[in-house]
C-alpha cells in the first residue's frame, strides 16, 4: 500500500515526476516547448505560484504553491493528463507518458530567499533557440535545492549541459 500523500493549506512544496523508464523525453524541443505550454495553461488556470523550474531530459521538478481552496493533487493530475494527451495525440503515441507518481514534499520555510517566479518569456525563447543537439539538460532555477544550495539571487540561471563529444573513430 502506497504512502499517503502530506497534504496541508498555504504552503509551498517541492514536487518532482520522471517520465516513464526514464525516457529522455526532454531532448525534443517540441516536448519541452509543449510541456511549457501546459504547465502555463495551467498555472492560469488554477491560479498558484511557481518557483526554480527544473526541466531535465528524463523529468521536471519545481516548487508549487496552489492558490486558496486548491489541492496540490488536482493540479498535478490536470498538468499531467493534459500533458500526455497532447503529447500523444502530436506524436502518434498511446499509453502512459510519465513514470510513477510524482514526488513531493512540503517546504514549511517556503521557497529560497529572494526565489523569482518563472519568467515565462525568457524560458521559451530559450527552449525555442537553443539546438537539441547541443544539449544534454538545461535547468532553469532561481536557487532551487537542485543548484546544490546555491542560491542564485534574484536573476534566472540556465545551466546548460552539452552533450559528451563522441569517441575517436
Amino acid at each position: 500500500m502506497r504512502q499517503e500523500r502530506e497534504l496541508a493549506e498555504h504552503v509551498w512544496y517541492r514536487v518532482q515526476t520522471s517520465v516513464n523508464i526514464s525516457e529522455p523525453l526532454f531532448r525534443l524541443p517540441e516536448a519541452k516547448a509543449l510541456f511549457l505550454g501546459v504547465l502555463r495553461e495551467t498555472e492560469r488556470r488554477y491560479g498558484f505560484d511557481m518557483r526554480g523550474l527544473v526541466i531535465e531530459e528524463g523529468s521536471v521538478s519545481f516548487s508549487i504553491k496552489p492558490g486558496d481552496g486548491l489541492k496540490l493533487p488536482l493540479i498535478m493530475q490536470r498538468l499531467k493528463q493534459t500533458f500526455s494527451a497532447r503529447f500523444n495525440a502530436r506524436t502518434g503515441r498511446t499509453g502512459h507518458v510519465w513514470g510513477e507518481r510524482y514526488w513531493s514534499e512540503i517546504l514549511w520555510g517556503g521557497p529560497p530567499e529572494g526565489a523569482k517566479a518563472v519568467d515565462w518569456a525568457e524560458a521559451e525563447a530559450f527552449v525555442a533557440a537553443t539546438p537539441v543537439e547541443e544539449i544534454l539538460t538545461y535547468k532553469l532555477s532561481w536557487g532551487s535545492p537542485r543548484t546544490n544550495g546555491k542560491a542564485k539571487g534574484n536573476r534566472l540561471s540556465l545551466e546548460i549541459t552539452p552533450k559528451p563529444a563522441s569517441p575517436p573513430g
